[in-house]
């Protein structure tokens, strides 16, 4: 699995004229499934990114109780290197990836975080304003 986190002031997600995921002061994280990504991966995860020092003060969301904005985002495994055109190859086909990043959502909420998030297999207008910026990538 992979997520890139961002710090934010604001950001929100919105299908069809609907916002379906909106956050303050908190953490943006888009998030990626490969192949070989296990419930046991998106638990780690989810403890990785919750617990991860990135928010002013050296401070965690856990500890400062910062929501989350969790995006599912194939394209984080988009390959580049032939060509003009991404590969989406080493993407999870949206039957495996859905119910990890089920899980990981899961896993961030038994950890007692607020969560909001996107619409899976939506078309999904991503807004943020980020904070520092602040950008930290995650590969498990």
């Amino acid at each position: 699995m992979r997520a890139l986190v961002q710090t934010v002031s604001r950001a929100s997600v919105t299908v069809d004229d609907e916002v379906v995921g909106k956050i303050e002061d908190g953490l943006l994280v888009l998030v990626g499934v490969t192949h070989d990504d296990t419930p046991e991966k998106a638990e780690h995860l989810a403890r990785k990114t919750h617990e991860l020092r990135i928010l002013d003060g050296d401070r965690s969301a856990q500890e400062t109780q910062a929501p989350l904005l969790v995006v599912s985002q194939f394209t984080l495994y988009g390959d580049v290197r032939k060509g003009r055109r991404p590969s989406w190859t080493a993407a999870a086909p949206a039957e495996m990836a859905e119910p990890l990043i089920n899980r990981y959502v899961e896993a961030l909420r038994a950890r007692g975080a607020t969560v909001e998030t996107g619409r899976f297999r939506a078309h999904m207008l991503v807004e943020s304003v980020n904070v520092g910026p602040r950008s930290i990538w995650i590969e498990l």
